[in-house]
């Protein structure tokens, strides 16, 4: 009888819990397709808006009930990926200009790609185990960072993931004094084709499928260390200027 594969996971206990937070978008269903494919997780719980297993990111009542649910559920909380995140609606695109700054959409941006990941900390981290390796890895942008902001525009996002990366910092220090084994760090995909990403693609661009996405992802997530925890990294793995 053959053997299993071994796992691109190894760097994880086994037998563990991975929960992924938005899973029914491009990145996120691709990450938790990887990760029920690889094995290494006994249980792989995907989290949407809708459907059986649901979180909504403005509610934090859905996100304490959904923590709620995952403390009972056999195995040891292992990794969180959060892979949700707004760029635009049907009816508008990203700011070009100071003139388009709205604050009815400036909340929505920072309730999406800042409060809501910082509530997933609040109530997620808590349930990590105190021994052996765990992770929380949220996406963010590259456009977040404010050292290697040289185009302007995108005002929204790029304010709400620069917050997003400050909160995933701060966490991760109060995380390494209870928790010295775990990492909490925010990622930047590349240019995946979806559908946030899909519109704003340049010319020359490198664009990923979703599954070269995730595949790369959780591959970085194999390889980080508390020594990078708090920290801000790319698809390949390299840190991004804050």
């Amino acid at each position: 009888m053959p053997s299993d594969p071994p796992s691109a996971l190894c760097s994880f206990p086994a037998h563990g819990l991975a929960v992924v937070i938005g899973a029914g978008g491009g990145v996120g269903a691709a990450v938790a397709e990887a990760l029920s494919r690889d094995g290494r997780f006994a249980q792989v719980v995907g989290l949407t808006r809708k459907g059986d297993t649901t979180l909504d990111l403005t509610d934090e009542h859905s996100i304490s009930e959904a923590a709620r649910r995952l403390a009972d559920q056999p195995g040891d909380l292992r990794l969180v990926f959060d892979a949700t995140g707004v760029l635009q609606d049907d009816e508008t695109s990203p700011e070009k200009s100071w003139r388009q700054l709205d604050p009815a959409r400036l909340a929505h941006a920072f309730a999406v790609n800042a409060i809501g990941p910082a509530l997933l900390m609040k109530h997620l981290l808590p349930l990590f185990p105190r021994e052996g390796k765990s992770v929380f890895a949220t996406l963010s942008a590259r456009v977040g960072s404010i050292g290697d902001n040289r185009l302007g525009g995108w005002y929204g996002y790029r304010a709400s993931k620069a917050a997003l990366n400050q909160f995933v910092a701060t966490a991760a220090v109060e995380l390494a004094r209870q928790r010295p084994h775990a990492v909490c760090v925010a990622l930047h995909p590349g240019t995946v084709d979806t559908g946030l990403s899909a519109p704003h693609a340049k010319q020359g661009l490198e664009v990923q499928t979703p599954a070269e996405a995730a595949t790369r992802l959780l591959a970085v997530l194999d390889a980080v260390t508390p020594a990078l925890s708090g920290g801000f990294l790319d698809h390949h793995g390299r840190q991004i200027p804050w």
